[in-house]
């Protein structure tokens, strides 16, 4: 169960990497705007600044999860420090999920791609991690 918890704790860091250089470097680029539904510039100008803070909050998690992964390889027993990290990181990941799709129902697969690899990473941690 280690390697299903570290390996989708993986796949949930990178993804928020993603995220974190499509919302802070990619915003006002029409393939990335209209890639999170905006209808036009005026609208991708104006969210910018959200966006660019938003998109740290991502890089953050990721980091949190990575660094989890990083302790877990580094130890020779099962680390009580890098287990929290990740089901910290990765919990709050699927938190933001939750609260995505709880905007409405057009954001279930955006909620899906966000919080579906953090939800099978806590999961295997916390049973990895007994």
């Amino acid at each position: 169960m280690t390697a299903v918890a570290l390996i989708f704790a993986a796949i949930a860091s990178a993804l928020h990497v993603l995220f974190f250089k499509l919302e802070s470097f990619s915003w006002r680029q029409p393939s990335t705007w209209k890639t999170f539904g905006l209808a036009s510039q005026e609208d991708a100008d104006t969210t910018a600044s959200l966006a660019y803070n938003q998109g740290f909050y991502n890089l953050f998690l990721a980091v949190g999860a990575a660094t989890g992964i990083a302790i877990i390889l580094a130890s020779d027993t099962h680390d009580t420090i890098g287990w929290t990290l990740i089901v910290f990181a990765c919990g709050s990941m699927l938190a933001a999920a939750l609260v995505l799709i709880s905007t409405g129902r057009s954001y279930a697969r955006a909620a899906t791609i966000q919080g579906g690899p953090a939800l099978v990473a806590v999961i295997a941690s916390l049973v990895a991690s007994t």
